[in-house]
């Protein structure tokens, strides 16, 4: 029996500039009590959506020394959470990392596009082996365009309507996952709303969010960040998707309200307490 705060090795990049993956992981994770372990998967100067081309180091060599070492230290993880991936190897090493730890949750943030396109960085292999990887997770987090590459659909941003929308989610948990959240979707006309379905007790939940007429990069991993420590320290999936939504709703706004430049993703530091406060959520909605 231990005391220790549950721990996460989050195997993502890390961008200098511009708040995404491992800048907004690290801190919202602690916030919400959780230890994380980052495996650095490329650095880049900024990330790249509006900065020009960011300075990058492929650290693809790094990933496996790292798990080995942590194998010898015989490290304990309650969860493994992939992110950005920089080559195809990296998905068979994230692949090791799930198996060195089986008993951990395993989450893939299946990382591969936005607005209906996929990052230019993603070659069709590439988009194949993430793919593969979704088989050995226990909770996908993709968004809308990244749910629709993984089933081979054509996108549509047009309101999937409850059946179209229960579908997807069935779907992609037959590829492996008992956990699906799709983010940043229309199920309705008017609303944007994350989606989620729990495979084990055949439940799909709703949460809709307001919308801000501004787009921020990094909101994909801040909600999925939010979604992960909110699992791991108690909450139901309901709850989890709640308390992601609300809290991105409060970092998008904060971002709004300050005049931020949209590049630079939303202002987490200032949001932050929301999280360390530990609210009670609600908001969710059978779909």
């Amino acid at each position: 029996m231990t005391n220790r705060s549950p721990r996460v090795a989050a195997i993502h990049d890390l961008s200098g500039f511009g708040r995404c993956s491992l800048s907004v992981v690290i801190p919202i994770l602690a916030a919400m009590g959780v230890q994380t372990c980052p495996v650095p998967t490329a650095v880049l100067s900024t990330h790249t959506g509006g900065f020009g081309d960011p300075a990058m180091r492929d650290l693809t060599d790094f990933v496996s020394p790292c798990l080995e070492h942590w194998k010898k230290l015989e490290i304990e993880f309650d969860c493994i959470y992939s992110g950005f991936l920089a080559s195809e190897q990296q998905a068979a090493q994230v692949g090791d990392y799930i198996k060195a730890w089986p008993k951990a949750l395993h989450v893939v943030d299946p990382v591969m596009g936005d607005d209906g396109k996929p990052y230019r960085t993603f070659t069709p292999q590439l988009i194949k082996k993430v793919t593969g990887l979704v088989k050995e997770a226990n909770l996908i987090t993709p968004n809308m365009t990244e749910a629709c590459l993984l089933l081979g659909d054509n996108y549509t941003n047009a309101a999937l309507g409850r059946d179209k929308a229960r579908s997807m989610l069935v779907r992609l948990s037959e590829k492996g996952p008992s956990l699906v959240v799709i983010s940043d979707t229309v199920v309705v006309p008017g609303k944007i709303s994350n989606i989620g379905y729990d495979r084990t007790h055949n439940a799909f939940w709703r949460v809709d969010c307001e919308f801000v007429p501004v787009n921020y990069p990094g909101t994909g991993d801040v909600f999925s960040s939010v979604l992960v420590g909110g699992l791991l320290t108690g909450d139901s999936l309901p709850i989890a998707m709640a308390r992601a939504s609300r809290f991105v709703e409060i970092a998008v706004r904060t971002a709004y309200g300050y005049n931020c430049e949209p590049r630079e993703g939303v202002m987490v530091e200032k949001s932050l307490p929301w999280l360390i406060e530990q609210n009670t959520v609600v908001g969710y909605e059978p779909l």
